[in-house]
């Protein structure tokens, strides 16, 4: 089980309540680096290989994770300008499998990974939903039985699912992805194609953070200390 982590984010959101230089994933965490969570998490499930995408800093998380961790090897692809989250994947495709995961790597969404790379037989692209006890801040997303239909832009409120940003693709989906040179995978690839894909969806755990925002960070700091 290849998984793909995009881990060049800026934190710009995160300012004054993360070190200089420190990217989002690298965010200290219960006196760990997220990301160093994320990726236990994923050992765990199954993880045989990591492709890390970075940028921002790269060199703190390669020096970090080196090579392997959690005794799954690790693998690069380094952005030396901003490409945007599909940009990022898209240019990852000479070290992609057949079918592999994606994730942010600054949320946390308890994902079955297994059950989601079992949802592409059949397709080439299928989400991890999370529930949420407010979906304002995130969007929600419409589905119709076990297929998402719609993404909602945010602003509506209350509890509901929304995209936990983990996502099990294939290939050949990453390979149609539009060519220009920043691609952003949420508003030019799944805004524009999911009336077209109808992708399968699983449901994650109960427990979603998105350490973006301080509020959030803190959140998953008391949250995995507690663990």
């Amino acid at each position: 089980m290849q998984v793909v982590v995009l881990a060049g984010g800026l934190g710009t959101r995160l300012r004054g309540a993360v070190p200089d230089g420190t990217p989002k994933p690298m965010a200290p965490v219960a006196g760990r680096p997220f990301l160093e969570w994320l990726l236990e998490d994923c050992a765990r499930a199954g993880a045989t290989e990591f492709v890390l995408l970075v940028g921002h800093h790269a060199a703190v998380i390669r020096d970090h994770f080196g090579s392997a961790f959690a005794g799954v090897p690790v693998r690069y692809s380094t952005e030396t300008s901003p490409r945007g989250t599909g940009g990022a994947v898209r240019d990852a495709l000479p070290l992609l499998r057949d079918r592999f995961v994606v994730m942010n790597g600054d949320t946390y969404g308890a994902a079955e990974l297994p059950t989601l790379l079992a949802a592409l037989d059949g397709a080439d692209f299928a989400m991890t939903l999370a529930t949420v006890p407010d979906v304002g801040r995130f969007g929600g997303v419409d589905t119709d039985g076990a297929r998402v239909v719609a993404l909602r832009e945010k602003g509506s409120t209350g509890r509901g699912r929304i995209n936990a940003g983990v996502y099990g693709m294939r290939k050949r989906f990453v390979e149609t992805f539009p060519t220009d040179p920043f691609v952003s995978f949420e508003r030019d690839v799944m805004e524009v194609r999911i009336p077209e894909l109808r992708p399968p969806f699983v449901v994650g755990g109960a427990t979603f953070f998105d350490i973006g925002v301080p509020d959030d960070l803190r959140a998953a700091d008391t949250w995995f200390r507690e663990r």
